[in-house]
């Protein structure tokens, strides 16, 4: 079980509240992500549900029972960080089976554990190397590895990918989002990366100075953002913000548009302007075009649209797409 409940969880540092009143339920086996921009406070939010840092006021509850004041080895949580926090001088076996160790279990129950989790993690292979011997990849399923063995109710991963490449984050997506499907526990990920959260949440939760802005499923947050930092923290690149007439034509103060949601064209449409980047991806263009009266939009089209810098284009908002806004920033509908 891995139900975990906060109720009016505040954190403050001295005079200064981090984390206002918040309130947040992760139901057992979810795969939730905390995102936001950094100082968000989505790093401190892990850190009081682990145990790391002391609840100012408030209550966390773990499969129903409080663990506001319950240390952290005593909450069944296992956790991830950064780095990968390796022992250099030891094996990835004697690793893996550290916590197991000092928590005085049975060696061949360690060994039983060790197996299944280097099998799961792919890591068979490599029990007997040394962290230094291994990729960044590795050592990050190392880490993950020494977490699984304890079994824990919740896993929390604090931005585990940051230290990796590109390439190397890719791969890492898929093998947490593999790991989560094998295990089915409770699994909570931060992270500053919109796409990781994206491709990897059930839920995801979006913070903006430690409060939390809006809670739903990644496509949930992509279709019917509550607000507009969500609109434009949510959705790579970021949804095109249009004030003025524009945007008074459909009785708002702020209308949104994401690029996929314009049409391109070389002959006619509603906004004119000229293309002053194009970013070519192969499966798709994004055109950054500078307009008279809306500034710089953003348009997605096809990777074979031809186009060059300073074209001539026109660009049309699909109309049931538009997202609106008023004067403080709140959607005023559902967008369909």
């Amino acid at each position: 079980m891995g139900k975990i409940v906060l109720d009016r969880v505040t954190k403050s540092f001295g005079h200064v509240e981090v984390i206002p009143p918040l309130d947040l339920q992760i139901d057992d086996g979810e795969f939730v992500v905390f995102v936001g921009p950094s100082g968000c406070g989505k790093s401190t939010l892990l850190r009081l549900i682990a145990g790391l840092e002391d609840v100012t006021s408030g209550e966390i509850r773990i499969d129903g029972k409080d663990a506001t004041e319950t240390p952290p080895a005593a909450r069944g949580l296992a956790m991830v960080f950064q780095s990968y926090a390796l022992y250099p001088h030891m094996s990835v076996r004697k690793n893996i089976a550290f916590p197991l160790k000092m928590a005085g279990m049975a060696k061949d129950r360690i060994d039983e554990k060790v197996m299944n989790a280097a099998k799961v993690l792919n890591l068979s292979d490599y029990l007997d190397r040394r962290p230094g011997q291994l990729s960044g990849g590795q050592r990050q399923r190392v880490a993950i590895g020494r977490a699984i063995v304890r079994e824990p109710a919740a896993f929390l991963f604090d931005e585990p990918l940051s230290n990796l490449d590109a390439a190397l984050r890719v791969n890492m997506r898929l093998e947490i989002s593999e790991l989560h499907n094998t295990l089915a526990t409770t699994m909570i990920y931060v992270t500053h990366d919109q796409v990781e959260a994206m491709t990897m949440a059930d839920k995801i939760v979006v913070l903006n100075r430690g409060r939390v802005e809006q809670v739903g499923s990644p496509l949930d947050l992509y279709t019917a953002p509550r607000n507009l930092f969500v609109a434009g923290f949510i959705g790579s690149p970021r949804m095109n913000f249009i004030e003025g007439p524009a945007a008074a034509a459909h009785q708002a103060s702020t209308i949104g548009i994401r690029p996929e949601h314009l049409t391109v064209s070389q002959e006619s449409g509603q906004w004119e302007g000229r293309v002053s980047v194009a970013e070519h991806l192969g499966s798709d263009t994004f055109l950054h075009v500078q307009t008279a009266d809306q500034g710089t939009l953003t348009a997605r089209v096809d990777g074979e649209f031809p186009v060059r810098h300073g074209a001539r284009v026109w660009l049309s908002p699909q109309e049931t797409k538009l997202h609106r806004f008023d004067g403080n920033g709140l959607a005023m509908r559902e967008n369909g």
